[in-house]
């Protein structure tokens, strides 16, 4: 299963700023651990977007599992907005990265 996530920051980037780096580490991870097939901020700067593939048998306690984990929401500076997503048209393409 795929999914999106979205995450829309709750407070200034000023405040923001010093969590990002931490915040992309443990999306790196993510990516070695083939969950996080891409990502990046928004522009303008008000969060970012998180194209994923988890696994089907434990889609909502893998979402839940990745948010949670995020410093950006141990330090609450962020929300993120959760959508399981089944891709039909191009599946095959993002199957195959």
């Amino acid at each position: 299963m795929y999914a999106l996530a979205l995450i829309r920051y709750r407070r200034p980037f000023e405040e923001v700023a010093p969590h990002v780096d931490e915040h992309r580490a443990y999306l790196r991870e993510l990516k070695a651990q083939g969950l996080l097939i891409a990502s990046g901020p928004f522009d303008p700067r008000s969060g970012g977007g998180l194209l994923l593939r988890v696994p089907d048998d434990d889609v909502h306690a893998s979402l839940d599992r990745i948010r949670d984990g995020d410093p950006f929401i141990k330090h609450s500076v962020a929300q993120y907005e959760l959508l399981p997503w089944a891709p039909v048209i191009g599946k095959e393409d993002l199957d195959r990265l």
